[in-house]
């Protein structure tokens, strides 16, 4: 999927849950929203544009939307627990 993509999804996504009155609560309903809902490979090349774009302070895609603080900060402080694990060889 285009990094593009996942960034306007996950934008929505935490459009929605910043409107909540604790930040807290909002910060980990992005996290859930991600892990429980978005596919291993869709929050692993998420987490890899992060990793490689961490110099810029605006984490702007190639279409132009930037990850918005709110996504960064969910993203950041649940990262353990959205980073899927690699499947071992058989």
């Amino acid at each position: 999927m285009e990094i593009d993509t996942l960034i306007h999804m996950a934008n929505r996504i935490g459009s929605f849950f910043e409107a909540l009155p604790d930040r807290q609560e909002g910060l980990d309903g992005v996290a859930e929203h991600l892990r429980r809902y978005w596919e291993p490979r869709m929050r692993r090349q998420l987490l890899e544009w992060i990793d490689g774009s961490s110099a810029q302070a605006s984490l702007v895609g190639q279409g132009g939307e930037a990850l918005s603080p709110f996504v960064r900060e969910a993203i950041e402080r649940h990262r353990a627990d959205l980073n899927p694990p690699v499947a071992a060889a058989a």
